[in-house]
């Protein structure tokens, strides 16, 4: 090797020193439609106390499960869009109409990493399941996109699954009504078509479900244990962000006003109102903001 190729990767070496010290001090960016992405921020702050956050809820076209999967990947890169000028490290699509139809999409046309909340969800079930009897709840559209059924049979062939749409939890989330006789008769209702099938796992497969998870376990049993997408979605960016040397210092998880920040596209007082029952604390000020093909 000459003085001038071993010249060249001593700076090269140091470049990628720079950069990811750089990308350390970067935010960790996320979006959802709504206010449900919130219970993934809440698992990433809770996991990652150091690190940097911006959140997205694109709540002038809330609900994504009605569109199209054309729509669905507009919307989505609009998004993605507007995070990436938040200075961002990686993207956590907080959103599972998003992260079944829009992922592979983003992940081709980002250069950072995109993270999206069906396959940490996947593979906690898989982790935690002793049978692979596997049930699986959420909205219509995450149900009969069939995401979760995919990413667990992707993951364990022989996997056993029973997959419910339980489409009166996300209003009762929204209205704070988690538990007490409501939301136990409505558990109830939604979780009475697993009568018959053993299963010993159940994945909550929508970002507003950890509201519940009281009321489901009751109904459910102690037996069978529920997977958290959030949680495991914030397993995986601590893992990535680990592996990558892009966690940010310690002592970064200051007070500083601006190290987390919230952005809407529409009623940012009634997002910050309902959003705090998901974040289990105050918002921080909830900003809106137009996106440039925001419809």
């Amino acid at each position: 090797m000459s003085m001038g190729q071993a010249k060249r990767q001593v700076a090269d070496r140091g470049s990628l020193c720079e950069r990811d010290e750089a990308m350390r001090r970067r935010a960790i960016g996320v979006f959802d439609s709504g206010v449900g992405g919130l219970t993934v921020l809440k698992a990433i702050q809770a996991r990652l106390p150091h690190e940097r956050t911006v959140y997205l809820g694109d709540t002038a076209r809330v609900p994504y499960g009605q569109r199209s999967a054309e729509v669905v990947i507009r919307y989505s890169a609009d998004n993605a869009r507007f995070l990436l000028g938040q200075d961002i490290k990686i993207l956590v699509v907080a959103c599972n109409t998003a992260s079944a139809l829009a992922l592979a999409s983003l992940r081709e046309w980002l250069d950072i990493p995109v993270i999206g909340v069906i396959e940490p969800g996947a593979r906690a079930a898989i982790a935690a399941s002793q049978s692979g009897r596997i049930g699986v709840i959420g909205t219509r559209a995450t149900v009969q996109s069939e995401a979760y059924q995919r990413a667990l049979r992707d993951l364990r062939r022989d996997v056993d699954l029973c997959a419910v749409a339980c489409p009166l939890f996300v209003p009762l989330a929204e209205e704070g009504w988690v538990d007490g006789d409501i939301a136990r008769a409505v558990a109830s209702r939604h979780l009475a078509a697993f009568e018959g099938f053993e299963m010993d796992t159940l994945v909550l497969g929508c970002t507003h479900y950890p509201l519940l998870k009281g009321a489901i376990a009751e109904v459910v049993g102690g037996r069978v244990t529920l997977v958290d997408s959030a949680e495991a979605t914030a397993l995986a960016v601590e893992r990535l962000l680990c592996e990558r040397g892009w966690d940010a210092p310690e002592g970064d998880g200051d007070a500083s006003a601006n190290r987390h920040r919230c952005f809407v596209t529409d009623q940012p007082e009634i997002f910050a109102s309902v959003g705090a029952r998901f974040l289990g604390r105050a918002l921080p000020v909830v900003e809106r903001v137009r996106l440039a093909e925001q419809a």
